[in-house]
């Protein structure tokens, strides 16, 4: 049966296992409110199921649990933050930061994070800072799991996008959030695990050839979103993620299905925008709202972003799962 915990129960149990795999007290605590955040909003791959996952890199030591972010280069509207080889979460809390102190001065920010490792749910920093009243974009490479258009032999990594859009008083932002590729690498995991065919259209095998068998699908590569646009699109995250900031391509990057393999070195890039640098906040507000109100015309229309909305409540955790975090806790 699942156990139910409170949040602050949870964010305590995940900051002492985390811990005792040598994370210093300030990244446990903000790698583990973004993984209780993560699991939260539905996003349980990059929620409490990463505990274990960390807690391995962080004691062979694919992850310096010492680590400190630093900024490494600035000017005005842009800056690199140097995150040290350690989990990635306290140099994306500088990141929102450093991001919308820089934007609400100038109008816009870019902050590039090199030197990084996983970095979840890229959705929650932009939707805490659409709540502040700011739009902003998140990209983050990964692990080669891709080819390039044309190509046969993985390259890029799933390159996830996120965007946050402030709203008026009383509603949530909108908050869109993907990978670039068709389907997730953990979700072929789940159908070798269990020995059941993938879709078509899901992966390709090591030679480049379509396949369904979910086994030789992780030994070769996932299939775009989109085909060739998607391709294109996470060729462009890769770039902004690593060609700006010195970062690895996914391609020189070991992956996080293993907990052997090298530091990562992957990179992040945070844009901020201050609507009222532009048009002005009234007429931003305006606009969305027109826009949303003519989406929800028709009827089933969901807005991105709902489940963004309230992460306050109780959350429900597998009996295995429970027992995991409590046995990684232990001094």
């Amino acid at each position: 049966m699942p156990e139910t915990f409170s949040r602050s129960e949870l964010e305590t149990l995940v900051a002492q296992a985390l811990a005792a795999a040598g994370a210093h007290a300030e990244m446990a605590r903000l790698t583990a409110i973004a993984l209780v955040d993560g699991e939260a909003i539905g996003q349980a791959g990059h929620g409490l199921s990463r505990v274990a996952q960390y807690a391995a890199f962080l004691r062979n030591g694919r992850a310096d649990g010492a680590a400190r972010p630093e900024i490494i280069a600035e000017k005005p509207a842009a800056v690199l933050i140097d995150a040290g080889h350690g989990l990635a979460y306290p140099a994306l809390a500088m990141a929102e930061a450093e991001g919308e102190r820089r934007a609400r001065s100038q109008g816009v920010a870019f902050v590039g994070i090199t030197n990084s490792h996983h970095s979840g749910a890229m959705g929650l920093p932009v939707a805490r800072l659409a709540r502040r009243g700011l739009v902003a974009l998140a990209f983050t490479n990964s692990p080669a799991a891709m080819p390039v258009a044309g190509g046969r032999r993985a390259l890029l990594g799933t390159n996830p996008v996120a965007a946050g859009f402030p709203r008026a008083a009383g509603h949530a932002p909108l908050v869109v959030d993907l990978a670039l590729s068709t389907v997730a690498r953990g979700t072929i995991n789940r159908y070798a695990q269990s020995g059941t065919p993938i879709p078509e259209g899901w992966a390709l095998d090591a030679e480049g050839n379509p396949t369904t068998d979910a086994k030789v699908a992780l030994f070769g590569s996932l299939v775009a979103l989109g085909g060739t646009k998607g391709a294109a699109l996470a060729l462009v995250v890769e770039l902004l993620c690593v060609a700006l900031t010195g970062a690895a391509f996914g391609f020189e990057a070991d992956g996080f299905f293993s907990e052997e393999g090298n530091r990562p070195r992957l990179g992040q890039a945070l844009l901020v925008i201050d609507p009222g640098a532009l048009a002005g906040q009234a007429a931003y507000l305006g606009r969305i709202e027109a826009l949303i109100t003519t989406m929800l015309e028709d009827e089933g229309v969901r807005i991105p972003g709902q489940r963004h909305a309230d992460t306050s409540g109780t959350i429900a955790v597998a009996d295995a799962l429970a027992q995991t975090l409590r046995h990684l806790a232990r001094p």
